[in-house]
């Protein structure tokens, strides 16, 4: 493989640069997309790379037994120092925040491999911050953290980490160490352990974690765990010690990383909170060229809820392709399942116990309707005349009101013979909506049904044209699992057709003049038929995920519109102009329902779970806002 073709790899696995925004109902848009990182959230290392520590996708470069590369006489730091150079190159393309070595830097430990281990470790120092611990060939392997001086602790104890931004301090024994580093828009704790740790070093490394109750840890040393030839991993006798005196009852440490063994390997282990441990070895002395300097970078997805992992040679890797022999094309990248994999967490889950989330609280109408707003609307207290208690039927004929005073309050109508479960009250909510409430449709066909909040006949929004802009918001989430014959359906929509305002260019005449809209497909369709334009602008989303909560915006400048999922721009958005939205002076609705014929019964939605095999469609609605001209800053 290239190296073109490796960064092209690298780069599929989306290590951001900026964090993605997701805005409530009542945040500023804005017709640029997703927010940029800020400025203050970039670090540069001396080296120029940057990394964004706001951003929610990072790596962590895990360097093992290096021992063979620094071997008396047959030293070669070439691997380590091509390593180094592709930690610094790549910090920004791939984000990366953090490298620990897991011990035996040297093959013997003597004055003068570790003396020219330290002197190469000068290509990384200063660029990316990082840790070492001593590993059995680093140090007399019969003594633990009480041994005291060393060549190793000489060239890799505490001063070696001094001036390094993430070092927050080490035992007193010199040879264990921790780092907090920011990343993803939080702190993580690294623990560097030593080969063997005393019961002193054991109590300091508790009273760490004690000292930082909240952040997720990560422990590193050289002995915890060994494999078998499937890469089925088990702990060693001092990994069974760790285990019991240290990880087990410190919900905080998700990962403990180890090398000294080979195959590698990994398991998962449930600690006393009843949660997983993820335990790996990482190893390569026994590859091609002592492991050539190989490493594994460990891509943290905040987003996607995974942790990505990748095992190369970046000595092989800088090589001419063409120059490569056949053993370094061989090793040059690991792909077997213990080398390339990813797992699953859920971060927020996860650490809930330790360092749980705090829930937004619900927001005054007056906080998210800034000047310009025309119409708001929420299903809480504030909202409605009679909010009833999830679960309970929303009665035709309540009320909710537009909370801008201007007058476009909503009114609750079922569909022909449709039940009370076609509309009820739910306390789901989108987590940064400003009500904690939303409404569950629940409609469908054969027979027909569904529900309908509509203005009345002479509300001011019914005939306002929006010349000079306008911006739509809504929370929506769609059923988990999306079965059945779902057809067309509404969310939004203008009464009135398009043909009978003059509207001579677009899909059908029986169109409404305006609406938001759902495939049977779930992709999202906002068609409008402007006021100074005979065409009919379609803005079309990607398919969008089920059972989840979503922000949608759609933004007009006076030219043309823009939708937005969860902050990001869509790509299907009509550059033809779009000035306005042709009215007829009909009421305005949010409902829900099928689309018989080409006419849409409309929604503001959101979704409950629904039984597998049932023919439905089920939603709720979050919040909805309707903003004179755009806004700035989505």
């Amino acid at each position: 493989m290239s190296t073109a073709e490796h960064r092209s790899r690298l780069d599929r696995r989306a290590l951001l640069q900026a964090a993605v925004a997701i805005p409530a109902a009542g945040a500023v848009v804005t017709a640029a997309g997703a927010v940029p990182a800020r400025a203050d959230s970039m670090t540069v290392g001396s080296g120029g790379s940057r990394f964004d520590a706001e951003s929610p996708r990072f790596a962590l470069a895990v360097l093992p037994d290096t021992q063979y590369l620094f071997d008396a006489d047959s030293s070669d730091p070439a691997p380590l120092r091509a390593t180094f150079r592709y930690l610094v190159a790549e910090r920004e393309e791939a984000n990366v925040a953090f490298m620990t070595h897991l011990g035996d830097v040297t093959e013997h430990g003597t004055e003068e491999e570790i003396s020219l281990a330290a002197d190469t470790f000068k290509g990384i120092h200063g660029k990316v911050p990082y840790s070492v611990l001593a590993g059995n060939h680093d140090i007399r392997s019969s003594t633990d953290d009480q041994r005291g001086d060393s060549a190793y602790l000489t060239a890799f104890g505490p001063e070696r980490y001094a001036s390094m931004p993430t070092f927050r301090g080490a035992s007193p024994d010199g040879y264990n160490s921790y780092h907090v580093l920011r990343a993803a828009g939080r702190e993580w704790l690294v623990l560097a352990l030593d080969w063997r740790v005393s019961d002193k070093g054991m109590r300091w490394a508790q009273g760490v974690l004690d000292a930082h109750p909240t952040l997720p840890a990560v422990l590193t040393t050289h002995d915890i765990a060994w494999s078998d030839d499937e890469g089925a991993a088990r702990l060693s006798d001092n990994g069974k010690r760790l285990w019991d005196g240290l990880i087990r009852g410190n919900d905080q440490i998700f990962l403990a990383l180890g090398g000294h063994y080979w195959p590698p390997g990994r398991t998962v282990l449930t600690n006393d909170s009843d949660n997983d441990v993820h335990v790996h070895i990482t190893n390569y002395q026994d590859r091609y060229y002592g492991g050539a300097g190989m490493i594994r970078l460990y891509g943290f997805d905040l987003i996607r809820g995974v942790i990505d992992v990748e095992t190369f040679s970046p000595w092989f890797l800088a090589r001419d392709p063409e120059q490569r022999s056949p053993l370094e094309a061989e090793t040059i990248e690991l792909t077997g399942p213990t080398d390339r994999f990813s797992f699953a967490i859920d971060f927020d889950e996860r650490f809930k116990g330790f360092a749980p989330v705090p829930v937004p609280k619900p927001r005054p109408a007056s906080a998210v309707m800034p000047r310009g707003t025309v119409a708001y609307w929420r299903f809480d207290t504030s909202g409605t005349s009679a909010a009833g208690t999830p679960g309970a039927p929303v009665a035709d004929g309540a009320l909710v009101r537009d909370l801008t005073g201007n007058g476009n309050d909503l009114t609750v109508s079922r569909l022909h013979t449709s039940g009370p479960d076609a509309l009820t009250w739910s306390a789901d909510h989108h987590p940064g909506q400003p009500a904690h409430a939303s409404l569950r449709f629940d409609g469908g066909k054969g027979p027909d049904r569904g529900a309908v909040l509509t203005t009345a006949a002479g509300a001011p929004v019914n005939s306002t044209k929006f010349t000079r802009g306008y911006t739509i918001e809504t929370h929506i989430m769609l059923p988990e699992p999306f079965e059945g014959d779902h057809s067309w359906m509404g969310i939004l929509s203008w009464e009135g057709r398009n043909g009978d305002a003059g509207k001579t260019t677009g899909w059908s005449p029986l169109e409404p003049t305006c609406s938001l809209n759902l495939s049977p497909e779930r992709f999202l369709q906002f068609v409008v038929y402007p006021y100074a334009q005979d065409a009919d602008p379609t803005s079309w989303s990607h398919a969008v995920p089920v059972g989840r909560w979503m922000h949608i915006a759609l933004v007009n400048d006076g030219r043309r519109t823009v939708m937005y999922v969860d902050g990001s721009k869509i790509a299907r958005n009509p550059a033809q102009p779009s000035t306005g939205i042709t009215t007829l002076g009909k009421p305005r609705r949010c409902t829900q329902g099928w689309r018989p014929n080409g006419h849409p019964h409309v929604r503001l939605v959101d979704a409950a779970p629904i039984p597998p095999g049932i023919r439905r469609w089920t939603t709720s609605i979050g919040s909805a806002r309707l903003h004179r001209s755009p806004r700035s800053g989505h």
